[in-house]
């Protein structure tokens, strides 16, 4: 049995979606157990109202914690002050071992700073980085760092790369997953000097290195991980949220021009039906917090019942791979064969 500590606070319509979500999720696996962190006097008579439509409660708990955290709060004021909040609780649920892993929808800088301060870095880990899930041609592609570190050194590159290329080995089911640096050109002379530091770094690990990759690369399914830092990486992940949005909203203006355009549209539906499918940030649900002493998820603030139930399966997927023991193994390795990644 695989128990999740969920945020029921996180969302921007919490707890609503985490709730619906958790239910969906214990009725649809045997083998998950939830616990709900949030206020119990809102968490219960919910619980009780869709009691009598679902057989799988007594896999659903609730964790009492008499704080909420905004998106106004601040990390360093969260880890000081809200010591209650629903996920700061969910996190020590994990710390404790009384959860296997945990997932909240809120705010991601003060899950990132909960994180450190209640689990840790693990041992050869200086930043730990978000990997979010990027779609491409044939598949998606894994782009890390995607806002957890605003200023890095060549080393944390090299760790990014090193966390990523496990997480996509288990997320592609590949063994070598092909690494690549986001740089402004493919040639080994571009770049600034802390990518190309990176560079001579990341050549001599173990890892499947590409080289440097450009921003179409992310989509045209060139590697299968882009190393980029956390204020690159944020700016990009926002970037192609927006695009998609953008498109569908262009699409559906020109679909009410006229009578055939409609006529076209209703005819490629299922075609567009899928590739809405293919960027929708709720078909991954949460990206993980890698680096850490646990299994941590962030998922998107306006995710969805569908959303929250796609990022407990994929946490639960993730803590029986054991990913955290491989990249775990992984540093250590690279760091025995002489690679700086404190560098």
């Amino acid at each position: 049995m695989i128990k999740i500590a969920l945020d029921a606070f996180g969302s921007d319509n919490a707890p609503v979606p985490e709730v619906l979500g958790a239910i969906a999720a214990v009725e649809s696996d045997e083998g998950l157990e939830i616990i709900l962190t949030g206020n119990k006097s809102v968490l219960g008579p919910m619980l009780e109202k869709y009691e009598k439509y679902s057989a799988a409660f007594p896999r659903i708990s609730i964790k009492h914690a008499s704080e909420r955290i905004t998106m106004e709060d601040s990390p360093s004021s969260v880890v000081r002050n809200k010591k209650d909040s629903s996920l700061r609780v969910a996190y020590e649920l994990v710390k404790n071992r009384e959860a296997d892993a945990v997932i909240s929808a809120g705010n991601s800088g003060a899950s990132l700073a909960t994180s450190m301060f209640v689990l840790k870095r693990m041992e050869g880990i200086d930043r730990p980085a978000i990997a979010t899930i990027m779609p491409s041609v044939g598949g998606f592609t894994v782009l890390i760092d995607a806002g957890a570190n605003v200023e890095v050194r060549p080393g944390h590159l090299v760790q990014f790369g090193i966390m990523g290329s496990e997480y996509a080995s288990f997320m592609k089911d590949i063994k070598k997953p092909k690494i690549g640096i986001l740089s402004n050109g493919e040639e080994e002379s571009k770049g600034n000097d802390l990518t190309r530091e990176a560079y001579k770094l990341l050549k001599n690990t173990d890892l499947n290195f590409y080289g440097y990759v450009e921003g179409r690369d992310i989509f045209n399914g060139m590697v299968d991980v882009v190393v980029c830092d956390g204020f690159i990486g944020n700016i990009v992940l926002k970037s192609a949220e927006s695009l998609a949005e953008t498109i569908f909203k262009l699409l559906r203006e020109e679909v009410d021009r006229s009578f055939w355009s409609k006529l076209g549209f209703f005819m490629a539906r299922r075609s567009v039906k899928k590739f809405k499918k293919l960027v929708d940030h709720n078909e991954y649900g949460g990206a993980p917090l890698l680096g850490v002493n646990g299994a941590a998820f962030i998922a998107h603030g306006g995710a969805s019942k569908k959303a929250i139930t796609s990022a407990v399966f994929i946490a639960k997927h993730f803590v029986e791979k054991g990913i955290i023991s491989n990249i775990s193994e992984e540093i250590e390795k690279n760091s025995t064969k002489g690679v700086f990644l404190n560098y």
